[in-house]
């Protein structure tokens, strides 16, 4: 993939070396600590408090110096960020709206969104109540080795399926799809999140149809790691090799079949039409 001349996105909030994102959270029980401790040593709780937090902002602060072994991936994935900003932003102009930008949080083992506490083993997500996506770049690593899908445009097509979230979430699908949760069974919420899911990879797809008019972005082989990722991460196949048989009404995702299908599908046509929620299937 040709990504060293693309422009990086401002909208990376690059969180690694800190814990949780940075901040003391203390519940109740923490609270109450804190003022025994105060109670005990005469000092001011709110004083302790902020010297635990300026504790943990010194240790991020005097974390190693220099590259890091992961920053070329972060430089890509910014990369990838910026090419998704100027593509949905030049499809929203030409509908006569503005693109609002997602940010993109990349973080070690754990961190806190608006959407709960998430993992590094969550895989890459995107939190719609507070329009991040959020990426441990270990799943680079995870996706070459464990998925066997090597390759930049892999990684790519990834960051740009979770943005896809985001542009269903801006165009009211995803809360439409919460509204259901509550009224549904498990079986039956789980085939509209098929669906959900299967609407972004064909968003991925717009997008580097339109990436690589804007920026001939493609090499060869390109497009094949895109479709190899989306065939190793369909719920058949995960299923399949994590308890030996498969249960399609636990899908969430859709099969390898479906994900390789749609992402192909939005790259050939670049026509958001031809991917409406309600023709997914």
């Amino acid at each position: 993939m040709r990504w060293q001349d693309l422009r990086r996105s401002s909208n990376v909030d690059d969180r690694r070396g800190m814990s949780g994102g940075g901040k003391v959270a203390l519940g109740g029980l923490g609270v109450i600590i804190v003022v025994a401790i105060g109670l005990l040593t005469g000092q001011d709780p709110q004083e302790i408090l902020s010297n635990l937090q300026g504790t943990q902002t010194e240790q991020a602060q005097n974390r190693p110096a220099g590259p890091r072994p992961d920053d070329k991936t972060a430089d890509f994935v910014s990369a990838v960020l910026g090419s998704t900003e100027d593509v949905w932003s030049q499809i929203y102009q030409q509908n006569g709206a503005t693109y609002e930008k997602p940010t993109l949080q990349i973080f070690e083992n754990a961190t806190q969104s608006g959407c709960g506490g998430a993992s590094s083993a969550m895989g890459p997500f995107y939190c719609p109540a507070d329009h991040q996506v959020y990426i441990d770049l270990s799943f680079c690593d995870e996706l070459r080795e464990r998925f066997n899908a090597p390759g930049d445009f892999a990684v790519a097509y990834v960051v740009a399926h979770e943005v896809g979230h985001h542009v269903q979430n801006l165009m009211g699908i995803s809360g439409q799809l919460q509204e259901q949760r509550g009224r549904l069974s498990e079986a039956e919420y789980n085939k509209l999140s098929v669906k959900l899911e299967l609407q972004a990879d064909f968003l991925a797809g717009v997008w580097a149809n339109h990436a690589q008019q804007m920026s001939n972005i493609l090499e060869p082989g390109d497009l094949e790691a895109a479709l190899k990722a989306a065939n190793a991460i369909g719920d058949d196949k995960l299923q399949k090799e994590s308890q030996g048989y498969v249960v399609p009404d636990a899908f969430t995702h859709g099969t390898s079949e479906q994900r390789m299908y749609w992402f192909k599908k939005g790259f050939e046509t670049g026509d958001l039409s031809q991917g409406k929620y309600n023709d997914i299937q």
